[in-house]
């Protein structure tokens, strides 16, 4: 079974993320990068996958720029097969759009029986890739799902997702695009020989041209949505301390503040 990967390269959740001097950018001087969270599960639910058939192949695609090959090995390093790095100055500043439509375009020229991908990436919130690139190709999609089964003639495939009061179960097609959450699997860690393995796998790099696309195509040409400005919240301010000698005396304090000044109650 042919299952494809898509990876994307995100800032360390715990890094101080800060807009550029002129707030049209972030600044991204001095971030650690890592994986997305969610495409760690894309990847762990390719690789059970193909453990449990005993053949295929795990290919990763990503879009980023050269940095995003440190994301790739860490992917192979897992146990993926091989990647392809979209990695060409044309593909830099595309939006989920355009980035659909580059991971679309890469991917029409592999073979695949299933794609997996990240339900969203944390870095933008953007829930649109997923379903784009199923667009693109024209294949049935489903985001957020905790549990993948196939059929035994991996025809189908049987996916819960959590809904608002319990969990759709849904049967779909292959190929088709699914996209994992938390709650699939549990990720595995990249163990010392499988580092070792990674850095001697293909990745593949992967030009503008290579895909059959124009620079009109992609990046900040061909994007839809543009980001206006990045801003920091507001700071927060500094707490009150309810005065009182008594419980019911800052009872009484802590109603009037909620009442006259946040005018809540």
């Amino acid at each position: 079974m042919e299952i494809i990967c898509c990876l994307k390269q995100v800032p360390d959740t715990e890094a101080e993320i800060r807009p550029s001097a002129d707030n049209t950018a972030i600044n991204y001087e001095g971030i650690k990068f890592v994986i997305n969270v969610y495409d760690e599960y894309a990847v762990e639910e390719a690789l059970k996958i193909k453990e449990k058939i005993g053949a295929g192949t795990v290919t990763i695609v990503t879009l980023g720029p050269e940095r995003a090959a440190e994301s790739i090995r860490t992917g192979l390093a897992m146990g993926a097969d091989k990647a392809a790095h979209l990695d060409d100055p044309a593909f830099l500043g595309s939006d989920s759009y355009a980035t659909a439509k580059a991971l679309a375009a890469a991917i029409k020229g592999m073979p695949h029986d299933l794609i997996l991908c990240g339900m969203r990436a944390i870095d933008d919130d953007a829930f649109q890739v997923g379903h784009a690139l199923a667009e693109f190709l024209g294949l049935p999609s489903v985001m957020g799902i905790v549990k993948l089964e196939l059929s035994a003639d991996k025809k189908k495939a049987t996916v819960h997702r959590q809904v608002e009061g319990g969990v759709e179960v849904l049967e779909v097609p292959l190929p088709a695009v699914l996209g994992a959450t938390k709650g699939l699997n549990e990720p595995r860690y990249p163990s010392l020989p499988g580092i070792m393995k990674a850095k001697k796998k293909e990745l593949k790099p992967v030009k503008v041209a290579d895909v059959g696309l124009s620079t009109g195509d992609v990046g900040k040409q061909g994007f839809k949505t543009q980001v206006a400005k990045f801003s920091l919240p507001p700071l927060r301010k500094a707490g009150k301390i309810v005065e009182g000698g008594t419980p019911e005396e800052k009872a009484g304090q802590l109603a009037k503040l909620l009442r006259e000044e946040a005018k809540v109650i």
